[in-house]
């Protein structure tokens, strides 16, 4: 169990301190234009976090100690790092939910309260130092032979799990922008998992009273107390690098769209030419969905004289429509106006009345609009009046300005 547990934590942590390191050189990027109290006690938190993944490592946890002569020293020095990284996330997430004098009132109490455990666990770790170098399973022998230096340690690590699951939680819910309310809610769900090593270090406690060890769960521990790093890692520096993901997925989205509405665009542009405009090659994505959507409208309008009243009736009283929202059974008359019209044009039929608007929904915004066309683009492709009439296929190349 022992060569495992080596062989566990000398894989497991290198990677944790590896993600930390990352994190820290991030943060200290943005440090030199952010100098808060958030900014600054994040980047303390991400290097105590890379402190204690680093001395962590078997093989690094016995030279520390052998360095400075002090038996398992390195445990007494992990211990002390993740405790002050208890200090630097509350001083991140009181700022966060606080103005600065009352983020700094609150703190006060519990910075002392956490300078208590850093002292005890000192004066409690030099009653314990001669137990014998421990790089694997430190906490375990602890537990069993010197209870009360570990009992300290989780007092103050169980208080703060509690602490940032509320604070977190709290903040969230009036975060000023997304990616904080994410970060926040990632950080508050990372919780479970330092319980998780809590209660491991508990039972350690438990069954050293007991004559036995917790050997039995002891890799539980690591992958927990490794799981619980790597998602507040990723909660803590969201805010920074989420938004870049946004612009990523709008991206994406907007491409989606305009493969979506180019189909109808061709299709009704066919027949009702005179929206388009020439654009030069290179234009931006934005100002080709934007045209997309003006000249879709326009055409529309310009169809509206074609469309018989008698169409949207049909389509809402269709079984097929039985159930659909307000916009989804808008976007489906709307298509199913659209097809008729373009028939009736293609064959030169005016109907001897036509509706006073083409629109079934109004969308207050673009946003709003664009969403309703790829509706309205979705329901066109399934209307049967599409299929059935003798109108430009939907990939006919929409007519260009020397063309017209």
């Amino acid at each position: 169990m022992n060569n495992f547990q080596q062989n566990l934590n000398g894989s497991l942590y290198p990677l944790c301190a590896l993600i930390a390191f990352l994190a820290l050189i991030y943060k200290l990027r943005i440090l030199r234009t952010d100098r808060s109290v958030v900014q600054v006690a994040l980047v303390g938190n991400f290097f105590f976090l890379v402190l204690t993944y680093t001395v962590s490592t078997p093989v690094v946890w016995t030279a520390t100690s052998h360095a400075v002569g002090i038996v398992n020293f390195s445990g007494l020095f992990t211990q002390s790092c993740v405790i002050l990284q208890v200090a630097c996330q509350q001083l991140v997430l009181l700022h966060l939910s606080h103005e600065p004098g009352v983020a700094w009132r609150k703190a006060v109490p519990r910075l002392s309260a956490i300078a208590v455990i850093l002292v005890a666990m000192v004066a409690l770790f030099s009653l314990a130092s001669g137990v014998g170098e421990q790089s694997a399973n430190f906490a375990v022998t602890h537990a069993q032979y010197y209870p009360a230096y570990l009992s300290v340690y989780l007092l103050g690590y169980g208080a703060n799990q509690i602490d940032m699951l509320f604070l977190g939680w709290q903040h969230a819910k009036v975060a000023p922008t997304p990616w904080l309310r994410r970060g926040l809610l990632m950080i508050s769900l990372a919780v479970p998992f330092g319980l998780v090593y809590a209660l491991c270090r508990i039972a350690d406690i438990v069954a050293g009273q007991l004559g036995s060890n917790g050997q039995a769960w002891e890799p539980v521990a690591p992958i927990a107390v490794a799981i619980s790093a790597v998602i507040r890692v990723t909660g803590w520096t969201l805010p920074d690098w989420g938004p870049h993901l946004s612009r990523i997925w709008q991206r994406i989205e907007f491409q989606r769209a305009y493969w979506e509405l180019r189909p109808l665009h061709r299709t009704v542009t066919a027949q009702v030419p005179a929206p388009v405009l020439h654009l030069e090659r290179g234009t931006d994505l934005r100002t080709r969905l934007y045209r997309l959507i003006v000249e879709i409208r326009d055409a529309q309008w310009a169809l509206r004289v074609w469309m018989d009243p008698s169409v949207a009736e049909r389509a809402r009283r269709d079984p097929s429509t039985t159930g659909l929202s307000e916009t989804d059974l808008a976007a489906v008359i709307e298509a199913a106006q659209l097809a008729s019209a373009l028939q009736a044009k293609a064959h030169g039929k005016r109907p001897p009345a036509h509706v006073a608007s083409p629109r079934a929904a109004d969308p207050p915004d673009l946003a709003a609009e664009l969403a309703f066309q790829r509706k309205l683009a979705h329901a066109f492709r399934k209307s049967p009046l599409h299929h059935a009439a003798d109108i430009p296929d939907m990939t006919t190349p929409a007519p260009t300005q020397e063309s017209r």
